[in-house]
Protein backbone atom coordinates (compact mmCIF):
# COMPACT_ATOMS: atom_id res chain seq x y z
CA UNK A 1 0.00 0.00 0.00
CA UNK A 2 1.60 3.37 -0.73
CA UNK A 3 1.95 5.74 1.49
CA UNK A 4 -0.51 8.66 0.54
CA UNK A 5 -1.09 11.25 2.97
CA UNK A 6 -3.99 10.41 5.35
CA UNK A 7 -6.81 12.68 5.58
CA UNK A 8 -8.24 11.61 9.61
CA UNK A 9 -7.77 9.34 11.64
CA UNK A 10 -10.04 6.55 10.50
CA UNK A 11 -10.96 4.33 13.71
CA UNK A 12 -11.91 7.94 15.66
CA UNK A 13 -13.97 9.39 12.67
CA UNK A 14 -15.82 5.38 11.99
CA UNK A 15 -16.63 5.77 15.92
CA UNK A 16 -17.92 9.10 15.84
CA UNK A 17 -20.23 7.94 12.79
CA UNK A 18 -21.09 4.59 14.69
CA UNK A 19 -22.43 7.38 17.73
CA UNK A 20 -24.15 9.13 15.55
CA UNK A 21 -25.73 6.76 12.86
CA UNK A 22 -26.26 3.92 15.41
CA UNK A 23 -25.04 1.67 12.63
CA UNK A 24 -21.72 -0.29 11.49
CA UNK A 25 -19.09 1.80 10.36
CA UNK A 26 -15.94 0.10 9.48
CA UNK A 27 -12.32 1.71 9.79
CA UNK A 28 -9.48 0.88 8.05
CA UNK A 29 -5.74 3.10 8.84
CA UNK A 30 -4.48 2.09 5.16
CA UNK A 31 -4.57 4.83 2.13
CA UNK A 32 -4.60 4.18 -1.53
CA UNK A 33 -2.49 6.45 -3.89
CA UNK A 34 -4.91 8.20 -5.99
CA UNK A 35 -2.29 8.89 -8.86
CA UNK A 36 -2.00 5.14 -9.74
CA UNK A 37 -3.29 3.29 -12.66
CA UNK A 38 -6.37 1.28 -12.03
CA UNK A 39 -4.13 -2.06 -12.49
CA UNK A 40 -1.74 -0.98 -9.90
CA UNK A 41 -4.34 0.51 -7.82
CA UNK A 42 -6.81 -2.88 -7.43
CA UNK A 43 -4.51 -4.71 -5.62
CA UNK A 44 -4.16 -1.74 -2.90
CA UNK A 45 -8.05 -1.23 -3.28
CA UNK A 46 -8.85 -5.18 -2.78
CA UNK A 47 -6.34 -4.81 0.43
CA UNK A 48 -8.24 -2.11 1.88
CA UNK A 49 -11.91 -3.92 1.29
CA UNK A 50 -10.56 -7.30 2.98
CA UNK A 51 -8.94 -4.70 5.73
CA UNK A 52 -12.26 -2.89 6.33
CA UNK A 53 -15.11 -5.61 5.54
CA UNK A 54 -13.79 -8.95 7.36
CA UNK A 55 -16.42 -11.18 5.93
CA UNK A 56 -14.29 -10.63 2.61
CA UNK A 57 -11.08 -11.09 4.15
CA UNK A 58 -10.44 -14.42 2.89
CA UNK A 59 -11.87 -14.27 -0.49
CA UNK A 60 -9.39 -14.89 -3.00
CA UNK A 61 -8.79 -11.71 -5.09
CA UNK A 62 -9.97 -13.34 -8.20
CA UNK A 63 -13.38 -12.50 -6.65
CA UNK A 64 -13.21 -8.34 -6.85
CA UNK A 65 -13.77 -6.58 -9.84
CA UNK A 66 -12.89 -2.84 -9.89
CA UNK A 67 -13.96 -0.28 -12.35
CA UNK A 68 -13.95 3.69 -12.26
CA UNK A 69 -17.18 5.31 -12.09
CA UNK A 70 -15.94 9.08 -12.53
CA UNK A 71 -13.08 10.78 -11.83
CA UNK A 72 -13.23 14.24 -10.51
CA UNK A 73 -11.67 17.55 -9.82
CA UNK A 74 -11.53 16.39 -6.19
CA UNK A 75 -11.72 13.03 -5.85
CA UNK A 76 -11.87 9.58 -7.78
CA UNK A 77 -15.04 7.37 -7.67
CA UNK A 78 -14.53 3.82 -8.13
CA UNK A 79 -16.94 0.73 -7.94
CA UNK A 80 -15.83 -2.53 -6.36
CA UNK A 81 -17.59 -5.27 -6.97
CA UNK A 82 -17.53 -8.51 -4.84
CA UNK A 83 -18.56 -12.34 -5.63
CA UNK A 84 -18.97 -13.64 -2.04
CA UNK A 85 -18.86 -17.15 -1.27
CA UNK A 86 -22.20 -18.27 -1.62
CA UNK A 87 -22.47 -16.81 -5.08
CA UNK A 88 -24.34 -13.40 -4.67
CA UNK A 89 -22.26 -10.18 -5.72
CA UNK A 90 -22.42 -7.19 -4.00
CA UNK A 91 -21.13 -3.60 -5.21
CA UNK A 92 -19.83 -0.41 -3.11
CA UNK A 93 -18.05 2.67 -4.01
CA UNK A 94 -15.09 3.46 -2.90
CA UNK A 95 -14.52 7.48 -2.79
CA UNK A 96 -10.81 8.65 -3.05
CA UNK A 97 -10.02 11.90 -2.14
CA UNK A 98 -7.29 13.70 -4.40
CA UNK A 99 -4.15 15.41 -2.55
CA UNK A 100 -4.27 18.95 -2.31
CA UNK A 101 -8.24 19.63 -1.75
CA UNK A 102 -7.95 20.84 2.27
CA UNK A 103 -7.53 24.25 0.56
CA UNK A 104 -11.29 24.13 -0.78
CA UNK A 105 -12.81 20.91 1.49
CA UNK A 106 -12.78 21.01 4.69
CA UNK A 107 -13.05 16.59 5.36
CA UNK A 108 -14.11 16.45 8.74
CA UNK A 109 -17.05 18.82 8.06
CA UNK A 110 -17.79 16.58 4.72
CA UNK A 111 -18.41 13.49 6.94
CA UNK A 112 -20.49 15.25 9.69
CA UNK A 113 -22.70 15.95 7.08
CA UNK A 114 -22.94 12.64 5.59
CA UNK A 115 -23.40 11.08 8.64
CA UNK A 116 -26.77 13.05 8.83
CA UNK A 117 -27.94 13.35 5.43
CA UNK A 118 -27.34 9.32 5.32
CA UNK A 119 -29.90 8.83 7.73
CA UNK A 120 -32.11 11.32 6.61
CA UNK A 121 -32.48 9.75 3.10
CA UNK A 122 -30.09 11.07 1.01
CA UNK A 123 -27.14 9.97 -0.98
CA UNK A 124 -25.68 6.63 -0.38
CA UNK A 125 -25.21 5.49 2.71
CA UNK A 126 -21.74 5.26 4.61
CA UNK A 127 -20.28 2.21 5.08
CA UNK A 128 -16.70 2.43 6.25
CA UNK A 129 -13.56 5.59 6.26
CA UNK A 130 -10.41 5.05 5.84
CA UNK A 131 -7.13 6.90 5.75
CA UNK A 132 -7.86 9.41 3.05
CA UNK A 133 -11.54 8.35 1.76
CA UNK A 134 -14.55 6.70 2.24
CA UNK A 135 -16.50 3.44 1.59
CA UNK A 136 -20.28 3.87 0.86
CA UNK A 137 -23.15 1.80 -0.65
CA UNK A 138 -23.14 1.73 -4.78
CA UNK A 139 -25.87 4.16 -6.13
CA UNK A 140 -27.37 2.28 -9.37
CA UNK A 141 -28.42 5.04 -10.98
CA UNK A 142 -27.48 7.07 -14.21
CA UNK A 143 -25.92 10.34 -13.99
CA UNK A 144 -28.03 13.46 -15.06
CA UNK A 145 -26.87 15.58 -18.28
CA UNK A 146 -27.23 19.57 -17.81
CA UNK A 147 -30.02 19.27 -20.27
CA UNK A 148 -31.93 17.05 -18.00
CA UNK A 149 -31.76 19.50 -15.52
CA UNK A 150 -34.44 21.73 -17.28
CA UNK A 151 -36.79 19.27 -18.24
CA UNK A 152 -39.89 20.48 -16.55
CA UNK A 153 -40.42 16.66 -14.95
CA UNK A 154 -36.87 16.42 -13.36
CA UNK A 155 -36.66 20.48 -12.63
CA UNK A 156 -39.70 19.93 -10.07
CA UNK A 157 -38.48 17.18 -8.58
CA UNK A 158 -34.65 18.35 -8.22
CA UNK A 159 -36.66 21.28 -6.54
CA UNK A 160 -38.88 19.04 -3.97
CA UNK A 161 -35.79 17.13 -3.25
CA UNK A 162 -33.95 20.59 -2.45
CA UNK A 163 -36.68 21.67 -0.22
CA UNK A 164 -36.15 18.71 1.94
CA UNK A 165 -32.77 19.11 1.98
CA UNK A 166 -32.23 22.50 2.83
CA UNK A 167 -34.55 21.06 6.02
CA UNK A 168 -31.72 18.84 7.50
CA UNK A 169 -30.48 19.65 10.93
CA UNK A 170 -26.76 19.07 10.49
CA UNK A 171 -25.52 19.58 14.61
CA UNK A 172 -22.44 21.90 14.71
CA UNK A 173 -22.49 25.69 14.05
CA UNK A 174 -24.81 27.22 11.54
CA UNK A 175 -22.81 30.17 10.63
CA UNK A 176 -22.80 30.78 6.81
CA UNK A 177 -19.58 29.78 5.39
CA UNK A 178 -20.30 31.47 2.03
CA UNK A 179 -18.16 34.69 2.47
CA UNK A 180 -15.75 33.15 4.71
CA UNK A 181 -14.71 30.54 1.28
CA UNK A 182 -14.80 33.21 -0.74
CA UNK A 183 -12.38 35.39 0.99
CA UNK A 184 -10.14 32.86 2.00
CA UNK A 185 -10.18 31.63 -1.48
CA UNK A 186 -9.32 35.72 -2.31
CA UNK A 187 -6.31 35.64 0.05
CA UNK A 188 -4.77 32.52 -0.83
CA UNK A 189 -5.28 33.18 -4.65
CA UNK A 190 -4.12 36.73 -4.96
CA UNK A 191 -0.48 36.09 -3.55
CA UNK A 192 0.18 32.76 -5.60
CA UNK A 193 3.29 32.36 -7.91
CA UNK A 194 3.23 30.18 -11.29
CA UNK A 195 6.65 28.47 -12.36
CA UNK A 196 5.00 28.03 -15.74
CA UNK A 197 5.85 31.60 -17.29
CA UNK A 198 2.22 31.54 -19.41
CA UNK A 199 0.33 30.85 -16.32
CA UNK A 200 1.94 33.32 -14.26
CA UNK A 201 1.57 36.17 -17.54
CA UNK A 202 -1.73 35.37 -17.01
CA UNK A 203 -2.39 35.55 -13.73
CA UNK A 204 -0.75 38.78 -13.37
CA UNK A 205 -3.64 40.19 -15.51
CA UNK A 206 -6.16 39.35 -13.01
CA UNK A 207 -7.30 43.17 -11.25
CA UNK A 208 -7.48 41.66 -7.40
CA UNK A 209 -8.45 44.72 -6.07
CA UNK A 210 -11.23 44.77 -8.47
CA UNK A 211 -12.05 41.33 -7.76
CA UNK A 212 -12.41 42.27 -3.87
CA UNK A 213 -14.29 45.41 -4.27
CA UNK A 214 -16.59 42.99 -6.53
CA UNK A 215 -16.74 40.55 -3.35
CA UNK A 216 -17.48 43.40 -0.98
CA UNK A 217 -20.46 45.31 -2.76
CA UNK A 218 -22.30 41.46 -3.32
CA UNK A 219 -21.89 40.60 0.47
CA UNK A 220 -23.48 44.00 1.06
CA UNK A 221 -25.70 43.75 -1.35
CA UNK A 222 -27.25 40.17 -0.54
CA UNK A 223 -26.66 40.54 2.91
CA UNK A 224 -29.87 42.84 2.91
CA UNK A 225 -31.95 40.30 1.27
CA UNK A 226 -32.32 38.34 4.82
CA UNK A 227 -32.26 35.25 3.05
CA UNK A 228 -33.11 31.92 4.72
CA UNK A 229 -30.26 30.21 6.17
CA UNK A 230 -29.84 26.47 5.09
CA UNK A 231 -27.62 23.56 4.86
CA UNK A 232 -26.96 23.86 1.37
CA UNK A 233 -25.04 21.40 -1.18
CA UNK A 234 -23.18 24.01 -2.98
CA UNK A 235 -22.45 21.74 -5.55
CA UNK A 236 -25.60 20.84 -7.39
CA UNK A 237 -24.47 20.53 -10.97
CA UNK A 238 -25.78 17.65 -12.76
CA UNK A 239 -22.82 15.47 -12.15
CA UNK A 240 -24.14 15.21 -8.79
CA UNK A 241 -27.35 14.29 -9.84
CA UNK A 242 -28.74 10.89 -10.29
CA UNK A 243 -31.44 8.76 -11.44
CA UNK A 244 -32.98 5.41 -10.87
CA UNK A 245 -35.20 5.55 -14.13
CA UNK A 246 -36.98 2.33 -13.39
CA UNK A 247 -37.65 3.46 -9.72
CA UNK A 248 -37.93 7.29 -10.82
CA UNK A 249 -35.83 7.92 -7.77
CA UNK A 250 -33.50 11.14 -8.25
CA UNK A 251 -30.41 11.15 -5.92
CA UNK A 252 -28.25 13.67 -4.81
CA UNK A 253 -24.70 12.73 -4.07
CA UNK A 254 -21.27 14.53 -3.28
CA UNK A 255 -21.34 16.42 -0.49
CA UNK A 256 -18.35 17.69 0.49
CA UNK A 257 -19.01 21.81 -0.45
CA UNK A 258 -21.84 21.02 1.84
CA UNK A 259 -22.18 24.10 4.87
CA UNK A 260 -24.76 26.14 6.18
CA UNK A 261 -25.13 28.75 3.76
CA UNK A 262 -27.97 31.05 2.31
CA UNK A 263 -30.40 29.42 0.25
CA UNK A 264 -30.38 31.46 -2.50
CA UNK A 265 -27.44 30.89 -3.14
CA UNK A 266 -27.53 26.63 -3.43
CA UNK A 267 -30.37 27.64 -6.26
CA UNK A 268 -28.57 30.31 -7.92
CA UNK A 269 -25.30 27.95 -8.15
CA UNK A 270 -27.62 25.35 -9.43
CA UNK A 271 -29.06 27.32 -12.26
CA UNK A 272 -25.38 28.40 -13.29
CA UNK A 273 -24.78 24.44 -13.91
CA UNK A 274 -27.72 24.38 -16.40
CA UNK A 275 -24.83 25.89 -18.85
CA UNK A 276 -23.21 22.77 -18.23
CA UNK A 277 -19.80 21.75 -18.92
CA UNK A 278 -19.08 24.23 -21.63
CA UNK A 279 -20.11 27.43 -20.16
CA UNK A 280 -23.02 28.16 -22.26
CA UNK A 281 -24.58 31.01 -20.15
CA UNK A 282 -27.18 31.37 -22.50
CA UNK A 283 -28.86 27.73 -21.15
CA UNK A 284 -29.38 29.82 -18.55
CA UNK A 285 -33.36 29.22 -16.64
CA UNK A 286 -35.49 31.58 -18.17
CA UNK A 287 -37.98 33.80 -15.51
CA UNK A 288 -40.61 30.93 -16.10
CA UNK A 289 -38.29 27.88 -15.96
CA UNK A 290 -37.21 29.26 -12.22
CA UNK A 291 -40.96 30.21 -11.65
CA UNK A 292 -41.99 26.35 -12.22
CA UNK A 293 -38.94 25.53 -10.20
CA UNK A 294 -39.89 27.54 -7.22
CA UNK A 295 -43.22 26.60 -7.16
CA UNK A 296 -42.14 23.22 -6.32
CA UNK A 297 -39.68 23.98 -4.34
CA UNK A 298 -42.24 26.51 -1.77
CA UNK A 299 -45.12 24.34 -1.64
CA UNK A 300 -44.78 21.09 -3.67
CA UNK A 301 -48.27 20.14 -2.42
CA UNK A 302 -50.08 23.42 -3.14
CA UNK A 303 -48.57 24.90 -6.51
CA UNK A 304 -51.45 26.80 -6.79
CA UNK A 305 -51.18 28.65 -3.61
CA UNK A 306 -48.00 29.96 -4.09
CA UNK A 307 -48.01 33.68 -4.05
CA UNK A 308 -46.74 36.33 -6.88
CA UNK A 309 -44.96 37.95 -3.94
CA UNK A 310 -42.97 34.89 -2.91
CA UNK A 311 -42.41 34.35 -6.42
CA UNK A 312 -40.81 37.27 -6.82
CA UNK A 313 -38.98 37.34 -3.67
CA UNK A 314 -37.30 34.21 -4.33
CA UNK A 315 -36.18 35.27 -7.82
CA UNK A 316 -34.42 38.25 -6.47
CA UNK A 317 -32.45 36.21 -3.67
CA UNK A 318 -31.68 33.76 -6.40
CA UNK A 319 -30.45 35.80 -9.12
CA UNK A 320 -28.05 38.04 -6.89
CA UNK A 321 -27.07 35.19 -5.07
CA UNK A 322 -26.40 34.05 -8.96
CA UNK A 323 -23.86 36.68 -8.80
CA UNK A 324 -22.04 35.14 -5.63
CA UNK A 325 -21.71 31.64 -7.46
CA UNK A 326 -19.71 32.81 -10.08
CA UNK A 327 -17.06 34.99 -7.56
CA UNK A 328 -17.02 31.70 -5.41
CA UNK A 329 -15.98 29.40 -8.51
CA UNK A 330 -14.10 31.91 -10.54
CA UNK A 331 -11.87 32.44 -6.95
CA UNK A 332 -11.49 28.86 -6.85
CA UNK A 333 -10.35 28.28 -10.31
CA UNK A 334 -7.51 30.92 -9.57
CA UNK A 335 -6.06 28.23 -6.39
CA UNK A 336 -7.14 24.73 -8.60
CA UNK A 337 -4.37 26.34 -11.70
CA UNK A 338 -1.76 26.39 -8.76
CA UNK A 339 -2.81 22.97 -6.81
CA UNK A 340 -4.68 20.55 -9.64
CA UNK A 341 -2.95 17.87 -11.44
CA UNK A 342 -5.26 17.96 -13.62
CA UNK A 343 -4.85 19.42 -17.07
CA UNK A 344 -7.04 22.15 -17.44
CA UNK A 345 -7.20 25.54 -17.87
CA UNK A 346 -8.14 27.06 -15.04
CA UNK A 347 -7.19 30.57 -15.14
CA UNK A 348 -9.23 30.69 -18.35
CA UNK A 349 -12.09 29.39 -16.25
CA UNK A 350 -11.74 32.13 -13.79
CA UNK A 351 -11.93 34.59 -16.97
CA UNK A 352 -14.82 32.82 -17.87
CA UNK A 353 -17.25 33.22 -14.31
CA UNK A 354 -15.81 36.40 -13.81
CA UNK A 355 -17.12 38.18 -17.05
CA UNK A 356 -19.92 36.14 -16.41
CA UNK A 357 -20.46 37.95 -13.45
CA UNK A 358 -20.13 41.00 -14.78
CA UNK A 359 -22.27 40.75 -17.73
CA UNK A 360 -24.65 39.89 -15.28
CA UNK A 361 -24.18 41.90 -12.74
CA UNK A 362 -25.97 45.12 -13.83
CA UNK A 363 -29.24 43.52 -14.02
CA UNK A 364 -29.22 41.39 -11.54
CA UNK A 365 -28.14 44.34 -8.65
CA UNK A 366 -30.80 46.53 -10.48
CA UNK A 367 -33.39 44.40 -9.91
CA UNK A 368 -31.95 43.65 -6.30
CA UNK A 369 -32.45 47.23 -5.62
CA UNK A 370 -35.34 48.47 -6.82
CA UNK A 371 -37.18 45.46 -5.18
CA UNK A 372 -35.36 46.42 -1.59
CA UNK A 373 -36.39 50.21 -1.96
CA UNK A 374 -39.87 49.16 -3.21
CA UNK A 375 -39.81 46.80 -0.04
CA UNK A 376 -38.37 49.82 2.71
CA UNK A 377 -35.31 47.36 3.19
CA UNK A 378 -31.77 48.91 3.82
Amino acid sequence: MVAERKIWDAKEVAQEARDCCSSDIHSSQLTVDSSLSLSDMSPCLIELCKDLFKKWSRLEDSRFTIETVSGGITNLLLKVSVKEEKGNEVSVTVRLYSPNTDYFINRERELQAIKYLSAAGFGAKLLGVFGNGMVQSFINARTLTPADMRKPKLAAEIAKQLRKFHAVEIPGSKEPQLWNDIFKFYKNASILRFDDIEKQRKFETILFKEVYDEVVEIKELTGRLNAPMVFSHNDLLSGNLMLNEDEGKLYFIDFEYGSYSYRGFDIGNHFNEYAGYDCDYSLYPSKDEQYHFFRHYLRPDKLDEVSDKDLEALYIETNTFMLASHLFWALWAIIQAKMSPIDFDYLGYFFLRYNEYKKQKEKSCSLARSYLSGCGSG
